[in-house]
């Protein structure tokens, strides 16, 4: 084992300490209209991922106040990293959404992240997906 190695080993073992949140990653369901009650119905959601993640604010995360329809609506960005050796059969993208299931800090749970963006690279301690809490 080389020693770039033995470091991003070593550093994928420390990103696993740090995941102590549980999220679950999905693809949200085609919404269908149910004529009986004149109301959309979502449609069944795809998995992706459920299981630890580390789930924090960005770095450069401020808050930006936005109208979205009839209100005003807060975006804050998170990063969530997951275990960097996770397989998943579909690949995350724009748009999904992660729910945070579990955490020790139980403000957290119920928080829903809309996916911005995905970044891979082999030198990385955990897999990094961007999202959005757009409350």
């Amino acid at each position: 084992m080389s020693d770039l190695e033995a470091a991003l080993a070593a550093g994928r073992l420390a990103a696993l300490e740090l995941q102590r949140e549980t999220i679950t990653l999905y693809r949200p369901g085609d919404d269908g209209f149910d004529w009986g009650s004149g109301t959309d119905t979502p449609g069944p959601a795809t998995a992706i991922y459920s299981g630890p993640a580390r789930v924090k604010p960005a770095a450069q995360s401020r808050g930006e106040e936005v109208d979205a329809g009839e209100q005003n609506v807060t975006l804050r960005e998170y990063t969530v990293s997951v275990p960097w050796d996770t397989v998943v059969s579909t690949q995350p993208a724009v748009g999904d959404l992660m729910d945070v299931t579990a955490s020790p800090d139980a403000r957290m749970v119920g928080l829903r992240l809309w996916v911005t963006g995905v970044q891979y690279s082999s030198t990385a301690t955990a897999w990094r997906i961007t999202g959005e809490d757009r409350s």
